[in-house]
């Protein structure tokens, strides 16, 4: 069983949020600000997802794990918390969420009433994207390279705990009979929602922002997926480990969120164990 756990982020959260805060980029900007849309809605999914999970274990086998998920669904509510307030800046700015409501619609329509499994499957799934991310996100500077101190730092907290709790969901998902075959099946639903949602609030983030029809916007684009070192070179070949028969997301690097945590304790102390 693994300890988590839950801190709080000290860095600035009043201060507005600029357009192209990532470095004058404005497409890493657009691309960031889209994944933060889906946060709120998304963790409260996983959140449920894993009360629920905790309801079909027997009574030993909830007490071993259970310390763990509670650790977990700490730290998720941190974050929904803290991009609730980082999306407040965006739309202010202007920029419209579309994501969230795209998650609460297939949450009443296509989980409402399913299994605890298939919940906890997505969760799984969705972990895995985000563990994957995280250890892209802090292995170089690159990723976050001319963002203020204060917004960088917050990317690096939530890469961090999500490198540190990427085996809960899977474990929990294990443990309450999840099977290989929909383990699979759900990934690739997963893979498909998620990256055409990040794809589309994405663009429309630029739309908003009046800076999509910039070459520079696209020539940025291109080289942050595809250029040396890039967002899609680096995870694609992770993303694949999850269809292994014998995939864990501890055979992923936590090393680098591991040391973020301990170098900036300072910026992020425990609530909670």
């Amino acid at each position: 069983m693994t300890t988590l756990t839950v801190r709080r982020l000290l860095v600035d959260l009043e201060t507005p949020i600029p357009r192209g805060w990532c470095g004058g980029d404005a497409f890493r900007s657009a691309f960031y600000d889209a994944l933060s849309f889906s946060f709120p809605a998304g963790e409260q999914v996983f959140i449920d997802a894993m009360k629920l999970g905790l309801g079909r274990l027997d009574a030993a086998t909830r007490e071993r794990i259970e310390p763990e998920v509670r650790g977990f669904i700490g730290q998720e509510a941190t974050h929904r918390r803290v991009h609730t307030l980082y999306n407040q800046h965006l739309e202010r700015r202007g920029l419209v969420n579309h994501w969230e409501g795209r998650i609460l619609r297939r949450r009443a329509a296509q989980l409402e009433g399913l299994d605890a499994r298939a919940w906890l499957g997505v969760t799984a799934a969705t972990e895995h994207f985000t563990a994957i991310f995280a250890e892209y996100v802090l292995a170089s500077d690159a990723p976050l390279a001319g963002a203020p101190d204060r917004l960088r730092q917050l990317w690096q907290w939530h890469s961090a705990e999500e490198s540190e709790h990427r085996c809960t969901a899977f474990d929990l998902y294990r443990l309450a009979g999840g099977s290989e075959l929909w383990r699979r099946r759900l990934f690739y639903v997963v893979t498909w929602h998620f990256t055409t949602d990040l794809a589309r609030q994405t663009l429309n983030n630029l739309w908003h922002d009046g800076t999509w029809w910039r070459p520079s916007t696209w020539a940025h684009g291109l080289r942050f997926l595809l250029g040396r070192g890039g967002l899609l070179r680096e995870i694609v070949p992770r993303w694949r480990h999850y269809l292994r028969a014998d995939f864990h997301p501890s055979q992923g690097d936590g090393s680098t969120g591991e040391r973020w945590l301990r170098e900036h304790a300072e910026l992020a102390p425990p609530v909670a164990r």
